[in-house]
């Protein structure tokens, strides 16, 4: 093989290499849309396919919370408002990457909002990895949603509940 052929081959494998990664992006991109159904105040079944709401976290269907010392039922009300913001909407899903539960990590949004910041703005779900911190400030400080009351974050919740 000549030099000369030997620079070719090696621009053509690299356009093709490039070509395939470009290519990729739409391969590991997941979008669903349609009416969904409401599992909990951060999960959602959409034409078959599970999907976890991405960078936040809800409250579990069986968590408490506290307000005035009395208990109340947080979980079943994150999951109520995230119920009736989507109402029959279509949902559009996107997302790239699952988690260990095999559901799909994904932004949604119905009727042009962003379900995923709404339920943290509206204080049914917090901050997860993050994302979100400025919507959890101000609904803490509005004392919106669980940040009316005293609560255990999510995540702590599932730690001392491991059964559930």
């Amino acid at each position: 093989m000549s030099g000369d052929s030997g620079k070719w081959l090696a621009v053509v494998v690299i356009l093709v290499f490039s070509g395939l990664l470009w290519l990729q992006q739409d391969v590991f991109q997941d979008e669903v849309a349609g009416r969904a159904r409401v599992v909990d105040g951060d999960s959602l079944e959409l034409k078959g396919e599970r999907i976890r709401l991405k960078g936040i976290d809800a409250p579990e269907l069986a968590q408490k919370c506290r307000k005035n010392g009395a208990e109340w039922a947080c979980g079943r009300a994150s999951l109520t408002a995230l119920r009736k913001k989507i109402a029959s909407q279509a949902v559009d899903c996107t997302g790239g990457e699952f988690d260990r539960h095999e559901r799909l990590l994904a932004y949604c949004s119905a009727g042009g909002t962003e379900l995923n910041r709404w339920m943290v703005a509206e204080g049914w779900a917090v901050s997860y990895g993050g994302n979100f911190k400025t919507e959890e400030r101000a609904a803490k400080s509005a004392k919106r949603g669980v940040w009316q009351g005293e609560f255990t974050m999510p995540q702590a919740w599932r730690r001392q509940n491991p059964r559930y």
